[in-house]
């Protein structure tokens, strides 16, 4: 039997067994001092913070609390985001790289006080993590990394093993970093957060907004309005994209993991590769037992392969280096790249003080969520913070910000020609149980998609953000737009944004 036929097709996350509370949707205008659009860790963690401060803030969901970004990534806090400190040496220089460490450090001390101080069931332990190499090219970078390091005054140090039957060249240690059940520990700042008088609306989806410099506006789909002194976009990717330009200054990642049951004893750590394809190793505890948790093979969405042949090669990494007798779990994750891999928090623009943004946190979202929460409530409240000018939306850095922003506009304008050009002769009757695929409907290129009971939903593929053409995602069973990142489920529904409205569903029978 392949590893692809022990995958389970319909997985629900190991982290997400956990009941979540239900709020009511917007159905009136109101007025606060706050408005935080998006409840995921951004916006959970803004929202706590800026309630406990005694401000009225309104919580803003398009869907259901902790149900898109952050209800399905893994839970790895840690400051050591792959190979990042001798590019951010070169590029920032050693002050602003210090300060990138002390960032996600502080965010990583933040969850466990909270942890402690609350007696807050959530699985936290302090973990050790490690960058391992298999080249001898990596290896170099390694050791250059390791300069870095020093340079920065990180705790960490050069190894020349991991504890796993994978032959390394090398690998780079960063001490006391940590791991958690992120909807564990949200739900308890959630909590905290509506007890101290934060309003929360599930199914409101923002659609615009009105600033006038002084009480922006939030309007959402129903005609209802949020009017507030603040407003904090912490949706992933920005949902008002008419200004700062985000949708040219980032591209959409996705990466796959599962989760396995092996005879073997976790050795402790958190482990990624530095080579290609890319390999995450940490394990989890459930119901007593340990899970290991394998990652990796990243690309960009809705470009690639088959998407289901990512899931297939992290399985079978899994079974032929750590045995796994069992596939519990998969699952695959979005993540938003800048320019210069500096996330953006602050101001939408420089004449825009009041309209704050958080976007861009590439792979590292459990940190950078939890230090956007804290500068975005530093914004609201007029105070100092050391991280502020580091990830102020407005930078712009000759290098690499140039090359990034021709690389990626280039490569938005190939997929954009690509698909407007792409023939095919298949056609949705062709369509096996349980398959998708570009098709000819009516002439024109569309998408279809015949269920396991054999019901068929044919979509317009054009995507509703920036008009590109989106590509079938076979391992999610999702239409995925190769532009920016925005993903449909297969009668057209919107899952992830920056579109704000579905495909146009062409038939359904």
């Amino acid at each position: 039997m392949s590893a692809s036929e022990k995958l389970p097709q319909f997985p629900k996350p190991y982290w997400r067994d956990i009941e979540l509370p239900d709020f009511d949707q917007l159905k009136e205008d109101i007025s606060v001092d706050v408005a935080v659009v998006g409840a995921g860790i951004t916006g959970i963690t803004a929202a706590y913070l800026l309630s406990k401060e005694g401000l009225k803030v309104a919580l803003i969901e398009a869907d259901k609390v902790l149900d898109g970004t952050t209800g399905h990534t893994t839970a790895k806090l840690t400051a050591q985001h792959n190979l990042i400190y001798d590019e951010l040496i070169n590029h920032f220089g050693e002050d602003k790289a210090r300060l990138y460490y002390e960032s996600h450090m502080s965010a990583i001390q933040f969850v466990e006080k909270e942890v402690n101080e609350k007696g807050i069931e959530c699985d936290f332990s302090k973990q050790d993590a490690y960058i391992y190499a298999t080249t001898e090219k990596y290896k170099n970078k390694l050791q250059t990394e390791w300069d870095a390091y020093q340079k920065l005054g990180i705790d960490g140090a050069l190894k020349d093993t991991i504890p796993f039957k994978i032959q390394v060249t090398g690998a780079l240690l960063m001490k006391n970093q940590a791991q958690y059940h992120p909807l564990k520990f949200l739900k308890s700042l959630l909590n905290e957060a509506v007890t101290a008088g934060c309003l929360v609306y599930e199914k409101t989806t923002a659609t615009d907004i009105e600033d006038d410099k002084t009480e922006p506006k939030v309007y959402v789909k129903g005609g209802h309005k949020v009017t507030c002194k603040h407003l904090i976009m912490a949706t992933h990717f920005p949902f008002y994209d008419k200004i700062g330009l985000f949708f040219a200054r980032m591209y959409a990642d996705r990466s796959y993991a599962i989760a396995i049951k092996t005879d073997q004893e976790y050795p402790g750590g958190m482990y990624i590769s530095a080579d290609t394809p890319s390999r995450s190793i940490r394990s989890t505890p459930l119901d007593g037992e340990t899970l290991w948790i394998i990652g990796g093979e990243s690309h960009k969405t809705g470009q690639g392969i088959n998407t289901m042949q990512h899931y297939e090669a992290v399985a079978d990494f899994a079974k032929t280096t750590f045995n796994a007798k069992e596939i519990l779990y998969r699952w695959s994750a979005q993540d938003l790249v800048t320019l210069d891999k500096v996330p953006y928090i602050g101001p939408i623009t420089e004449d825009r003080e009041r309209v704050l943004v958080a976007t861009g946190y590439k792979k590292w979202g459990m940190t950078t969520g939890i230090l956007a929460g804290h500068v975005l409530r530093d914004y609201v409240l007029h105070r100092e913070n050391p991280y502020k000018e580091l990830y102020e939306p407005t930078r712009f850095h000759a290098d690499p910000d140039v090359k990034s922003t021709f690389t990626t506009v280039g490569d938005i304008a190939k997929h954009f020609i690509k698909g407007k050009l792409e023939y095919t002769e298949k056609h949705a009757d062709d369509l096996q149980e349980g398959e998708g695929s570009v098709v000819m409907f009516n002439g024109k290129r569309a998408g279809a998609y015949k269920d396991e009971n054999g019901k068929l939903f044919v979509v317009d593929t054009t995507c509703k953000h920036m008009g590109c053409e989106c590509e079938w995602n076979a391992g999610e069973k999702t239409w995925d737009c190769p532009c920016h990142g925005s993903r449909y489920a297969v009668n057209g529904e919107v899952i992830e944004g920056p579109a704000l409205s579905g495909l146009d569903l062409l038939e359904k029978k």
